[in-house]
Order: C-alpha cells, then sequence, then structure tokens
C-alpha cells in the first residue's frame, strides 16, 4: 500500500453507513472517508422511520452524532448517487464503496385489493409523519374504521399513531402539517392483524407494554386468538422476550374491566389477509382464520372473517431500492454480497465494493445486529486493502476533493456536517418557545437553503 489514505465513500448516513464509517476510522489503516446522503439530513431511519413518541429509540441518534461531530468522517448530504454523481465516478476516485442505503419502501403484499384507494403502505405513512422531506405534505385520515396488516413493531407504531390523540404527540418534534392532519383525523378502532400466535409476534416487549399506556385509547385482545403449539411453548421458555410478549398479551385477554376510551386498538392473531373489499376503494378486508402447525408456521383452516374497514395500512417489511450501476436481487432485495463483499451475477467479487446494514442482509435486525453486521463488512475491506486489492483508477486526485469540486461544477447544493448543526439549532429555535426539543422543518428546499445559509422564498438563513 501507498502512504496516502485508503480513499472510502459510504452512501447512506444513517445508522449502518454510520457504525461502518466508526469501525473504518479506528482500524489499522490510515483512511479518508465521505459519507453520502441523499437527503439534506443524516441519521436515515433513526430521524425517518422511528415514531416521534419513541425519545428513548432516538437516543441512539445521540450516539451517531458523537461520531459525526468528531470530524473525521466528511459528511456529504442531499446528493443522489446514481443521479448527481455516479458508481462509475465514485469508483474513478475512490478506492472502495461501502453501501448502506437501507430499506426505504415497503415489502409487497399480493392479494387483490391492494390498488384500491385507502389502501397504504405504512413505510409511506411513517415517512408522512415524520416530517420526510420526499413525500407529501398531507394524508387521507377521513377513516373510522381501519386495518393494519402485520405484526412487528412497525404495525405497532402505526396503530399507535393513528390511534393517540394529537395533545398527546404536541412534546414531540412533529411538524405543524402533520400536528394539522392528525387534527382532522376520525379513527376509532385500529385493527392490527398477525398471521401467527401470541408466541410467534414480533413485537418487541417495550413497545407492546407502551401500547397499553396511551391516554384514552383502550386495547383489545381476544381469547379465541390464543394458541400455542409445541414450537410456541419452545419459544417461550427458551426466550425471555417472547414471554414477556406472551404475558402482557395474556393479562390483557384476562382483563375483566370496561372498554370506556374514544378509540381502540384491536390486536387478532391466528388471520391471515386473504383480500382488500372493494370497488373503487377500501370498504373491507377479508381475513383467514389459521391454526397453529406445531412447528410454529401456520395454515388456513377456510374459515373467513370480513372486517368492515376504509383504509388498511400494510406493515409486512421493508424492502430495499436498488443503487445505479451495482447488481441488485429484485426477489431478496439487497445487494448480492458474501459477508459484505458485493458480487456480480457470475458470482465473482465486484472490486473494491462492499455493503452493509439492510441492503446487505435484508430488513431484519436491530443495532446491535448493524453494529456486527457492519464490523464483519470492515474486516473484509481492511483485508483486502492490506492484500493491496484497492485502488482508484486517478491516482492523482484525492477522492473526496475530486467529487466534491465534481458537484461544486454541476452545481448540486450539497450539505455538510456544519450545515446539519445549523439546520439542528434552528429546528430547536423552533420548537423552543413551545416547550419542545425541537420541531422538525420538512421542505427539501428549505432544509437545504438553511444548511447552506442561503436565501429562499425571500428569507435569508
Amino acid at each position: 500500500m501507498s502512504d496516502r489514505p485508503l480513499s472510502v465513500a459510504v452512501i447512506g448516513a444513517g445508522p449502518a453507513g454510520i457504525y461502518a464509517a466508526d469501525i473504518l476510522s479506528k482500524s489499522d489503516i490510515h483512511t479518508s472517508i465521505d459519507l453520502y446522503e441523499r437527503l439534506p439530513a443524516p441519521f436515515g431511519l433513526v430521524r425517518y422511520g422511528v415514531a416521534p413518541d419513541h425519545p428513548r429509540i432516538k437516543q441512539i441518534i445521540v450516539a451517531l452524532y458523537k461520531i459525526l461531530q468528531r470530524g473525521d468522517i466528511r459528511l456529504i448530504g442531499n446528493v443522489t448517487v446514481g443521479d448527481d454523481i455516479t458508481i462509475e465516478e465514485m469508483q474513478e476516485h475512490y478506492d472502495a464503496i461501502i453501501v448502506a442505503t437501507g430499506a426505504d419502501r415497503d415489502a409487497p403484499l399480493d392479494i387483490p385489493g391492494v390498488d384500491l384507494e385507502g389502501c397504504y403502505g405504512a413505510a409511506d405513512f411513517v415517512s408522512w409523519y415524520d416530517g420526510h422531506p420526499d413525500y407529501p405534505r398531507e394524508w387521507p385520515l377521513d377513516a373510522k374504521e381501519v386495518a393494519v396488516i402485520g405484526a412487528g413493531n412497525v404495525a405497532l407504531d402505526v396503530a399507535r399513531m393513528l390511534a393517540k390523540h394529537p395533545d398527546d404527540l404536541m412534546v414531540t418534534e412533529i411538524p405543524e402539517n402533520v400536528e394539522k392532519g392528525l387534527r382532522e383525523n376520525q379513527v376509532t378502532d385500529v385493527h392490527v392483524f398477525g398471521r401467527r400466535g401470541p408466541a410467534q409476534v414480533k413485537f418487541t416487549p417495550l413497545e407492546l407494554r407502551e401500547l397499553g399506556k396511551v391516554p384514552d385509547v383502550d386495547v383489545i385482545v381476544y381469547e379465541e386468538d390464543f394458541d400455542f403449539d409445541d414450537a410456541s411453548q419452545e419459544a417461550i421458555n427458551s426466550s425471555n422476550q417472547t414471554k414477556q410478549v406472551v404475558t402482557t398479551l395474556t393479562d390483557w385477554v384476562m382483563r375483566e374491566e370496561e372498554f370506556t376510551a374514544s378509540r381502540r386498538i384491536h390486536l387478532h392473531m391466528m388471520q391471515s389477509p386473504v383480500e382488500i373489499l372493494g370497488t373503487d376503494r377500501v370498504e373491507g378486508v377479508r381475513m383467514e382464520r389459521t391454526e397453529l402447525t406445531g412447528d410454529g408456521s401456520v395454515t388456513g383452516t377456510g374459515q373467513f372473517i370480513d372486517y368492515p374497514v376504509q383504509a388498511v395500512y400494510r406493515a409486512v417489511g421493508y424492502f430495499s431500492s436498488p443503487v445505479l450501476g451495482l447488481p441488485f436481487d429484485n426477489i431478496r432485495g439487497v445487494v448480492p454480497n458474501i459477508e459484505g463483499r458485493v458480487i456480480l451475477p457470475g458470482g465473482d467479487h465486484l472490486p473494491g465494493v462492499y455493503a452493509t446494514g439492510w441492503i446487505k442482509r435484508g430488513p431484519i435486525g436491530l443495532i446491535g445486529s448493524t453494529k456486527s453486521d457492519a464490523r464483519e463488512t470492515i474486516t473484509h475491506l481492511v483485508e483486502d486493502a492490506k492484500a493491496n486489492k484497492l485502488h482508484r483508477s486517478d491516482d492523482f486526485a484525492t477522492g473526496g476533493d475530486a467529487m466534491m469540486a465534481m458537484l461544486e461544477e454541476r452545481g448540486i447544493r450539497y450539505t455538510t456536517w456544519q450545515g446539519w448543526e445549523v439546520l439542528e439549532q434552528y429546528e430547536m429555535a423552533l420548537g423552543e418557545p413551545h416547550g419542545r426539543e425541537r420541531v422538525k422543518v420538512v421542505e427539501r428546499e428549505t432544509m437545504t437553503a438553511i444548511s447552506r445559509g442561503e436565501t429562499h422564498e425571500g428569507k435569508l438563513y
């Protein structure tokens, strides 16, 4: 290896990308790391995928903030790789590229009726209430009865945000347009559906318990939805998390109290979606009762139940988008790789290109998985660097500086870490008069102008 630093570009400034950059920066090779992000602000799904009433989870941002605040990892925001710059151009100027773009869209639900008006992807709804700059400012909330299909934490987040009264969200960072939309919300009943039993749902115990503490919202669980097979009992015995979830659900189903809240969340298990009903728009959802087969999986019973609902939210998982210029597995929704080394269709490694996070393994696992994932990828990158397998085509220009010059020439209004600190202070100032930590700025052009100190709509930031 030469004496110059190894130039590395990381695409995606969410937890996966930041952890990978941090681990690489602490390795025993000298590096120069640039972190690219398509949005004007960093932190990915922690900023735009976590419900605003989950401040404990958002504390992850504090750890990510400290990593970027050090200054040894350069943030280049508001840049879309594949559009503003290409993978090929990055390969010319960097020794290695790490793809950490995450999963940004809803996994498909292949049943009749999903194209009806009133059927929404949970990821889109989450992006709306989290103030994502690339989503509409308004959201239709005229349905009184709503179905949420899915048995994970995202399904609980969606149900809770639909049922929660807006006054109880005013301590959070929700933007003004989200507050306005939620105040027009007509919902009275939210039905959450899971295909399997209480021992197979993917709720975390904390998320589930929090659901039972929402003011003026009753959580209703049905005794006929409780079923346990051998695999269920084994899961309860071997996992403290599963045991806590089952205990909470069992406590709820055994309650004899009267339900008096103005809004209700119904937790249905052992039911699988068959069809979304309606002619021009959603009018109901048809579910098939399921039964456990002994190994924790289920089969249909042929018994169908129709629920009258006016909206359906699909919360069956996230799915990654392709990165233009890189191979992509359209079935699994990942960049094909072996332990983080990206591979071509024939199975050969694509030299100098790596993947980490959900774009590498699919949308499963929490922050701990993301860290170990990044560690595996960086281990292989360092191995390849020490084996002299990494080099950029243009060896006369430093990677990041050459790319920054290219962005300037193209008039790309990129943002920086210093610009993010300015935007963050602006958001905090918006929240201060209301006793809130911050109020998010939503509009992309406004975010960019604040970060860059530019004029936007006649106002100099």
